[in-house]
């Protein structure tokens, strides 16, 4: 849906929500509390603080602390819970949006001065002391996934684009058409951009962004920690210039909150959604929406073995022979094999014409129960003795073709010929068991077998005549 969409859903969603207001001392309690948990669990554990949602909720409303979880998270979503606090209190007493908020709202939210890792300029690593409520003195670019860097604002920049921001904060405010959630959605980026401290600049991103919103009259959005990868994407879409999709994005998550409220203003349950059985269900949801191609259907038994043998492994098997045995009459003593490996026992070999039915004797008759097999192999082998017209110099030719079968999977191998022998080059299929080479890939195969067969015929003809020459 286009933002601008979203943006008149918003409209209509707050101007419902209005016609409860003043809601009850205990319904609004009630809500706040749900966002408040919201924010403070999904804002921190996107920035790595590692108390799950349980925790986060025991520790804020309950003042307990968990086992095993590093005192500066708990600190840090004490912080952050704090400033949410201090932001009501600011809305309340109306106060403006200025530098000096910003400043104070950083060392609410980071608690007390920390390290952490950095780089030096020559790319050695270090640490460094991160400062509160003080606009960073050394850059704060970041590494992108391409190797690329990705600049913000560098110290000597810092404090006048902040300047311009607030200057710009201030002027779009006083339009008589200002949206208050498109000023709050691109202070967010804007903000972001210049990412004026040492640390903490997403979470005071968030909290100055929802600081606008609930200053308006609208609920916080809050953009949960499962869904960061969609979150940054937004945000490095706005950075390729379409800063529409970032806007698009928010605005959903301020409709989705609007949504909410109005659940509580109605007197219904607004904390189904983190029933860990409606979570489980929308998890499913995801899975069975993920690519069934990565769905482990089969595990490798001697039946399953057999099975892939039947269905498309002889047909190759077949087909390779047909091919092979056109190049007889250039060699003595040609031959070639099917070989078959279960649990490393073996080979089961067969020389048979019917490679089908002699080989399933084979594998039948040695494995008669359907036990689990950790692996199995299947192969194919040519074998030249020496090309008849050689002379002095004759040659042979070996090529082989395997089929490896893991627990769930398996990989197709086949040589291609090359000059150098010693870089010889491998083909190579991996699927999961339930999923059968095709018969254009059979085909496939087959044509670049024969013609590898052959390659190796010519180029060997050819050197060895250059020796008679000489």
């Amino acid at each position: 849906m286009p933002y601008k969409e979203n943006l008149l859903r918003a409209v209509e969603l707050k101007k419902e929500l209005d016609a409860f207001r003043p809601l009850t001392k205990e319904v609004e309690l009630r809500i706040i509390q749900k966002f408040r948990l919201d924010w403070n669990y999904h804002s921190s554990n996107i920035e790595g603080n590692k108390l799950n949602y349980g925790e986060t909720k025991a520790l804020l409303l309950f003042g307990v602390t968990a086992q095993a979880k590093p005192l500066h998270d708990h600190l840090e979503m004490q912080g952050h819970d704090e400033a949410i606090k201090w932001l009501e209190e600011l809305i309340a007493e109306k106060r403006p949006l200025n530098e000096t908020f910003i400043c104070q709202l950083h060392e609410l939210i980071l608690k007390e001065p920390y390290e952490m890792p950095a780089q030096t300029p020559d790319g050695k690593p270090t640490k460094r002391m991160i400062t509160l409520g003080k606009y960073k003195i050394v850059p704060n670019h970041v590494l992108t996934q391409t190797g690329e860097m990705f600049y913000f604002a560098t110290p000597e920049e810092t404090p006048s684009k902040m300047a311009d921001l607030m200057e710009w904060y201030k002027n779009e405010s006083a339009k008589s058409d200002m949206n208050p959630v498109l000023l709050a959605i691109e202070f967010h980026y804007r903000f972001i951009r210049i990412h004026p401290f040492d640390d903490g600049n997403g979470r005071l991103a968030r909290l100055l962004m929802n600081f606008i919103l609930m200053k308006h009259g609208y609920p916080p959005a809050i953009v949960k920690t499962e869904d960061k990868e969609n979150y940054f994407a937004a945000l490095q879409q706005a950075d390729a210039g379409n800063l529409g999709f970032f806007f698009d994005y928010v605005t959903a998550l301020v409709n989705h909150s609007l949504e909410l409220m109005l659940k509580g203003a109605r007197g219904e349950n607004i904390d189904e959604d983190d029933d860990l059985d409606k979570q489980l269900a929308l998890l499913k949801q995801e899975v069975d929406a993920e690519d069934e191609d990565n769905e482990i259907k089969l595990e490798l038994t001697e039946t399953v073995f057999g099975q892939c043998m039947e269905s498309w492994c002889f047909t190759l098997f077949e087909k390779l022979a047909a091919v092979t045995v056109k190049f007889n009459d250039f060699y003595s003593k040609p031959s070639h094999s099917v070989s078959f490996m279960l649990e490393g026992k073996g080979p089961f070999r067969t020389f048979s014409e019917s490679l089908r039915l002699n080989a399933l004797q084979q594998i039948y008759t040695v494995h008669k129960n359907d036990k689990v097999l950790s692996e199995a192999e299947a192969s194919f082998e040519a074998a030249f003795g020496a090309y008849k017209k050689g002379g002095l110099n004759p040659f042979g030719c070996l090529y082989r073709l395997t089929v490896d079968f893991d627990k769930y999977n398996y990989k197709l191998s086949y040589p291609v010929f090359s000059p150098d022998m010693k870089l010889q080059k491998n083909i190579e299929i991996q699927r999961l068991l339930h999923k059968p080479v095709s018969d254009e890939e059979i085909n496939m195969i087959v044509k670049a077998w024969g013609q590898t067969l052959y390659e190796h015929l010519q180029y060997n003809r050819k050197n060895l005549n250059k020796k008679t020459d000489q």
